[in-house]
């Protein structure tokens, strides 16, 4: 019996970053349209070379989810195959990798595929995929819908938040105007975030400056849940020094059991923008 772990690019995690003999792992890339370039967000995508052609580019960028049949191939090379994705409520990816779970059951009947939505991305999904991993390996023959349902409640109980410096994706696909971005980015404000419970985005908080916003980012995750022995997962697009002072922050302010930080991959990097921190929690 062959196990198989899928995640679509936005968790953040490359395929040199998961070991195991016993469960193969794959990401499905989606696509980032800037301009008249196409970037596929796969292991060798140069994220400072799509922050600057998104830079550059006038008009506003664009993103495009994995087709099903991605998804199929990806499903295919497992007996039993857990899959999570980015929030449906964000992107047409969960919808995408459900197809293509019914592809491969059309073909393959005695083939077991369960997909996940993430109802977030970035952090939240390592976490999930992390955890798959324990379960499968710690019992590789246990009931497959059992390990499903323990990783659904799982999901329920993690959060998502994320702060920005920059605001210019936001201006350009007409979600901020451009007037309230140059007077954040002027006041050196930084807009803090979280993902609801059903996916959707909720800005939370607004801080002036990195202290004030690393504290307003651990209140923040004190109030959402009881964090004692929470595992943590810190997404960041180029800004590792940023990452580094906000993990300080969390292991003085919160009972954590460990901060692990990542850099951000293309469709996270799309969002987040450079010096964008994501947490998974």
């Amino acid at each position: 019996m062959t196990w198989n772990i899928v995640g679509d690019s936005s968790c953040d995690l490359r395929a040199a970053d998961f070991e195991s003999d016993l469960i193969h792992f794959e990401t499905v890339p989606l696509r980032l349209q800037v301009g008249d370039r196409e970037f596929l967000d796969n292991d060798e995508l140069e994220v400072p070379l799509l922050l600057a052609a998104m830079g550059v580019e006038k008009s506003a960028s664009s993103t495009a989810c994995p087709s099903p049949a991605a998804f199929a191939r990806a499903f295919e090379k497992g007996d039993r195959t857990i899959c999570f994705t980015i929030s449906s409520s964000l992107s047409g990816t969960y919808n995408a990798a459900m197809m293509g779970r019914e592809m491969v059951l059309e073909e393959h009947p005695e083939k077991q595929v369960c997909v996940i939505d993430s109802k977030s991305t970035a952090g939240v999904m390592v976490l999930l995929i992390r955890r798959a991993q324990e379960l499968v390996e710690a019992a590789p023959e246990s009931d497959f819908e059992t390990i499903c349902g323990q990783l659904r409640l799982y999901q329920a109980a993690l959060r998502t938040c994320f702060t920005l410096e920059s605001f210019d994706n936001l201006i350009k696909n007409g979600r901020m105007r451009p007037l309230v971005g140059t007077l954040l980015h002027t006041l050196g404000i930084h807009v803090i975030a979280e993902a609801t419970p059903q996916g959707t985005l909720h800005v939370s908080d607004k801080a002036r400056g990195e202290a004030k916003t690393y504290k307003a980012i651990t209140a923040l995750m004190s109030a959402s849940k009881d964090c004692a022995g929470a595992e943590v997962v810190i997404s960041h697009c180029e800004n590792l020094t940023g990452a580094l002072r906000l993990k300080e922050q969390i292991q003085a302010d919160l009972p954590v059991k460990r901060v692990d930080i990542l850099p951000c991959r293309g469709l996270t990097s799309f969002y987040a923008m450079e010096k964008g921190l994501i947490l998974g929690y």
